[in-house]
């Protein structure tokens, strides 16, 4: 990365594009947006695959992971 790529990124920029998973895939999906489709498709998967093999457990838990999303999501839609 040069300076000049880093002049307009924001701090959670800059860390995510250097976290070794997190930066790979946010520079991927920078260049072909379509990798989304691909992510979400094995996401589903794995999530089918877990609830398959450890049933009611796996899908608790996949909810209970879900709990903070779901608050960040209620408090940015009704920020003024």
């Amino acid at each position: 990365m040069s300076m000049i790529a880093d002049a307009g990124a924001t701090r959670f920029d800059r860390i995510l594009s250097r976290t070794p998973v997190l930066g790979s895939l946010s520079r991927a999906i920078g260049q072909d947006v379509t990798i989304l489709y691909y992510l979400l498709a094995i996401v589903v998967t794995a999530l089918v695959l877990a609830i398959k093999t450890f049933g009611l457990a796996a899908l608790v838990m996949t909810y209970l992971a879900l709990v903070p999303l779901m608050f960040v999501f209620f408090i940015s839609i009704t920020w003024p």
